[in-house]
């Protein structure tokens, strides 16, 4: 008997090819498709698909569930939105290998407005071990890539200096052993240290070993190089080109700030596909970014690591070379809000931008700053206005483009992407206003990361793969979420599976903890 049966259902398999009707079953882990009379097929739970589309789960390429997911393991924001799996270790900011359990917890501190400061259920130096914690106890699915600033940490330390040779091979063999235990790749943030503080010639060193292993190279790119609006990219280009490595940038788009079009940043990424190189990259749906508020700060404070750092925003002998030096990471204050803050007495300040707190303590905007991440031990996050809407649909509709929400599951007001980066794409992108079709917009976030990141058998349903399958009504899905009111769940999504087991079932959360990590070479356990 089957374990599960998934009916009369329209189902757009993640190939981008238009659906077809039939019946999803479940047999065991693994997906049957079935047509024509299901008279004689037995099943121990049936879901009747009528008007719903059928499809895999969806796969998010960029997220921050490193340390939260650990924490809060129903996963309720994601999993809501019909994701199964999530790349996780993404801009150069992951969690493992530590072998120092101080460089771990400094790691965490400096990096908690991005991933969170959450209660952990146990201590982990590998990779290897790392991994172990998430299997059959989250809701979804993970696959780790590893960052290069733990390889920075483990080899070089927290200092902002060039890698001797010995050092070198030293962060080579840290990324071998990472990439032996299960990491799929290398990433980075080259906006964050001390991962930032490597340069090109690093980066592609440690590119050719991890394209050896058949890796790839996820990077947020160094948005403060040269002209910021090419140059970045075209480093990420030339790591690709050096190391022979396939390039996947993330959250790509086109800022309002920007001095030329979206055209030519895409066109960048398309001339060098057409001379071979193989790159790809993620969007997300939203005008809205959202990081650390410690990314204000010039990195000259983070050379020595968290020691360094919490003295520089706390030394009121810097405050003005430090107004001279940052600026706001949007067009103005005003379109910085702030949250995740812990003490009580900073609670009013959730929400509110960097300009209306500067207004009610009446103090300088950078004096707000410093004297918030001091109070709050660096853990502040914000979101801001930047990316143009008038150019977003050419970057998420575009051939080579996935989806990676880059979401934080962390303070009262998270960016709206957390709950809503998919089902928008299903009512807006899709539905509303036509920017691609229903299967190509599935292949987007099924089949296509999936090929990217080299599953064998997630992404499509098809005989044999893994019944990861999430069921919507397309002409009901939608995501409530706002900037102001962000903690909405989508509405019109109605079950989701992972590894055969229903985890959203009729729009509710069973409890139930399916997922795994996919280790590399190991896809299937």
């Amino acid at each position: 008997m089957l374990e599960l049966l998934i009916r009369d259902g329209l189902i757009i398999d993640g190939t981008g090819n238009p659906g077809y009707y039939g019946a999803v079953a479940v047999d065991g882990e693994r997906v049957r498709i079935l047509r024509g009379d299901l008279d004689g097929v037995q099943a121990a739970r049936v879901i009747d698909a009528r008007r719903k589309v059928v499809c895999p789960g969806f796969i998010d390429m960029h997220a921050h569930s490193g340390l939260v997911l650990l924490a809060e393991p129903r996963h309720e924001p994601k999993v809501h939105q019909g994701i199964t799996t999530e790349l996780i270790g993404v801009d150069g900011c992951s969690y493992a290998p530590f072998h120092s359990h101080d460089d771990f917890r400094k790691f965490v501190q400096i990096n908690s407005g991005l991933d969170g400061n959450p209660p952990l259920p146990g201590r982990w130096s590998t990779v290897e071990q790392y991994l172990d914690m998430f299997t059959n106890r989250a809701a979804v699915n993970v696959v780790y890539i590893v960052g290069n600033s733990p390889i920075r940490i483990a080899g070089v330390g927290w200092d902002d200096r060039r890698a001797t040779a010995r050092e070198l091979d030293d962060m080579k063999a840290v990324l071998r052993a990472a990439m032996e235990e299960g990491a799929w790749g290398m990433s980075t943030g080259l906006d964050y240290p001390p991962g930032s503080y490597a340069d090109t010639a690093e980066l592609t060193a440690l590119s050719e070993q991890a394209a050896a292993l058949g890796g790839i190279y996820h990077t947020h790119v160094r948005y403060s190089l040269g002209d910021r609006y090419l140059d970045p990219f075209r480093e990420a280009l030339e790591i690709g080109r050096g190391s022979r490595i396939p390039v996947h940038i993330t959250h790509f788009y086109h800022r309002t700030t920007s001095p030329g079009g979206a055209s030519r940043m895409l066109g960048l990424v398309e001339d060098a596909r057409d001379e071979g190189l193989d790159v790809t990259f993620d969007s997300y749906p939203y005008n809205l970014s959202s990081t650390r508020l410690t990314i204000l700060l010039p990195q000259w404070t983070h050379d020595g690591g968290y020691e360094k750092l919490r003295a520089v925003v706390a030394d009121p002998a810097l405050r003005d070379r430090l107004r001279k030096d940052m600026g706001p990471r949007a067009s103005s204050w005003h379109d910085m809000w702030l949250t995740n803050f812990k003490k009580p007495a900073n609670h009013r300040f959730e929400g509110r931008s960097i300009a209306q707190v500067a207004d009610m303590l009446d103090r300088d905007p950078v004096d707000v700053v410093l004297d918030l991440l001091a109070d709050e031990d660096l853990e502040v996050s914000y979101v801001s206005a930047g990316g143009n809407l008038a150019t977003l649909p050419k970057f998420v509709s575009h051939p080579l483009s996935m989806v990676g929400s880059d979401a934080l599951l962390i303070g009262d007001y998270p960016s709206p992407r957390t709950y809503g980066c998919f089902p928008i794409i299903l009512s807006e992108y899709v539905r509303e206003e036509r920017f691609m079709s229903l299967p190509d917009a599935i292949r987007k976030m099924t089949s296509f990361p999936a090929q990217r990141l080299g599953l064998p058998d997630r992404g499509l349903l098809r005989d044999g793969f893994k019944a990861d399958i999430t069921v919507f009504d397309p002409r009901t899905v939608k995501t409530p979420a706002t900037r102001t009111q962000p903690k909405q769940l989508p509405v019109g999504i109605d079950y989701v599976v992972v590894n055969g087991q229903v985890v959203i079932d009729g729009g509710k959360h069973t409890g139930v903890l399916a997922g795994r990590a996919l280790r590399r070479g190991r896809a299937s356990t």
